[in-house]
């Protein structure tokens, strides 16, 4: 190359989306989402999609997320799923600040192991 440096080799594993393919009953993935309500406030909204069934469970609800509630957001989940949980291998999830250690924590107490989704670029 003009640059003098060679493309990167191919990885060897799976893509993306093979991953997700062949993965898709022990994975579960985070987000959140926001609505604006009638009365033009804003709440946000912590969900867990189960990527196999395609089943939302939706966590908790709050006017101001933080991560001390998005931890709580979790145990709750991880209380309801009880035995279910089993299942689950992965979690994919953001690179936010308010990931934190705690957070993660509840799902490494479950086995489940946390994926980190990659970074957005804007432009």
């Amino acid at each position: 190359m003009a640059e003098g440096i060679d493309p990167a080799p191919r990885r060897s594993g799976p893509t993306w989306r093979e991953f997700l393919t062949a993965q898709a009953e022990g994975i579960i993935a985070r987000d959140f989402v926001h609505i604006d309500l009638v009365d033009l406030r804003r709440v946000y909204v912590l969900v867990f999609l189960e990527h196999g069934t395609r089943r939302l469970h939706i966590a908790g609800v709050t006017a101001r997320h933080s991560g001390p509630w998005m931890v709580q957001g979790a145990r709750n989940l991880a209380v309801e799923w009880g035995i279910r949980a089993d299942s689950l291998r992965f979690l994919l999830r953001g690179r936010g600040a308010k990931y934190t250690e705690s957070f993660d924590a509840v799902f490494a107490a479950g086995d489940i192991q946390t994926v980190r989704t990659a970074p957005r670029l804007h432009g």
